[in-house]
């Protein structure tokens, strides 16, 4: 954990860590505060979908703006936008619904508008060989904070009420605002990028995809399982802990199983820099099949545990050398609006899954949506693996000069 001393990086570090606790307390906090307050579970679904929905519009015009301009004043506008959005939700939540969407709407702006910013900013502090390690780091702070800050939302709201708690975790966006000084921004590294509209320069981001061989595909893989098995799974895992096991304890101790298990792979990854860590990474977002096919059988719960606890591993084994071959592979006045696509299929996707999950397994049956879900997430890595670059994330065609140093 060296790079914790160094501190750019910790200060990138620590607002990244503290986004990520305020993300993920969120909707915990506005389930309780609208569920025990006037509202209804219907103002409480329409909020989610509205900060979904402020995430998914916000991130590509983030991943152009943080090429465009500095992307540490990217992040702090990301993390004021994000941190007003919360506060307003809190404060306006007896408002009118149309008020509560719009603020829900500014929160979920804010978040995505941070995310791109946030992983092209980290490639600018740390040196190549040393940004595996970071990104397992920045996974740590992030899957720590997604276990303590939930419950912690939980109990602090059981004590002083869900909205002054609300309200107070957009102080947690506020530590974003440490952002380090970054490198002489990407536009003033490449001056001869012309200046011309949003849309064209997104454009510019997809071209740049393209030129990667095997981007897209793995991009297609990463969508299909997150739409598909991801989603089912969501859906159908408390429905599965609640009949066949007689309560809540499976759903508890399988999303506990799966933060362990990413946790290893996390740490697993600071040190270990496979040769082909594209293939692994291919495994390792493979091992999700385990999860929707243990889910489809009657089998103890040892072995959902297990399932999601090899799933975990399994995500970080991908996303790791994912988020690491873009900040390698991707010049860096194009790092952001490439990051930002990432996102935008990876977020956006997931939502329309699990909203179609539901009526699916109604008409088909759990069983039967679980074992087409796990067929899917095994062959969608496998169809990618097979892409020319897949082995190890690199474009072999591409000019030595937009790499920082060889491998």
């Amino acid at each position: 954990m060296l790079l914790l001393a160094d501190l750019p990086f910790l200060r990138l570090w620590l607002g990244n860590t503290a986004a990520g606790a305020a993300t993920t307390m969120l909707p915990v906090l506005l389930a309780i505060a609208v569920l025990d307050g006037t509202g209804s579970p219907t103002l409480l679904g329409a909020a989610l979908a509205a900060r979904t929905l402020g995430f998914v519009i916000t991130t590509p015009l983030a991943g152009v703006l943080a090429d465009r301009v500095s992307r540490r004043r990217v992040i702090r506008i990301a993390a004021l936008a994000a941190a007003a959005g919360t506060a307003l939700t809190a404060l306006l939540l007896t408002s009118a619904s149309l008020v509560v969407l719009a603020v829900a709407f500014l929160a979920g702006a804010g978040q995505g508008a941070y995310r791109p910013a946030y992983q092209a900013a980290l490639a600018d502090v740390v040196e190549e060989d040393h940004r595996q390690a970071a990104n397992a780091v920045s996974t740590l702070g992030l899957r720590v904070s997604a276990v303590v800050a939930p419950a912690a939302a939980a109990a602090l709201a059981a004590w002083l009420g869900a909205r002054p708690v609300l309200a107070g975790t957009a102080l947690l966006w506020l530590v974003v605002l440490a952002v380090p000084h970054l490198a002489t921004s990407a536009v003033l590294r490449h001056p001869q990028v012309a200046r011309v509209g949003l849309g064209t320069e997104f454009a510019a981001g997809i071209r740049e995809s393209r030129r990667h061989p095997w981007f897209l595909p793995v991009l297609a893989a990463l969508a299909a399982q997150l739409a598909t098995g991801y989603a089912a799974t969501q859906v159908l895992l408390p429905v599965i802990s609640r009949d066949r096991f007689g309560g809540n304890a499976v759903l508890a101790a399988s999303l506990t199983a799966y933060t362990v298990g990413a946790l290893l792979g996390a740490l697993l990854l600071t040190r270990w820099r496979p040769r082909v860590g594209g293939w692994i990474a291919l495994s390792g977002m493979a091992l999700y099949t385990f999860v929707p096919l243990i889910l489809a059988v009657p089998v103890p719960a040892g072995f959902v545990l297990a399932a999601y606890l090899v799933a975990g591993l399994g995500v970080e084994l991908f996303n790791v050398p994912w988020f690491t071959a873009i900040q390698r592979e991707v010049p860096a006045h194009l790092r952001g609006r490439v990051s930002s696509l990432d996102f935008l299929v990876s977020y956006g996707l997931a939502p329309l899954g699990i909203a179609l999950i539901a009526p699916a397994a109604a008409l088909a049956g759990n069983q039967f949506i679980l074992f087409a879900c796990a067929v899917i997430c095994f062959l969608a890595p496998l169809a990618a693996a097979t892409v020319p670059g897949t082995r190890t994330f690199t474009t072999e065609t591409e000019p030595i000069h937009t790499r920082r140093t060889s491998r």
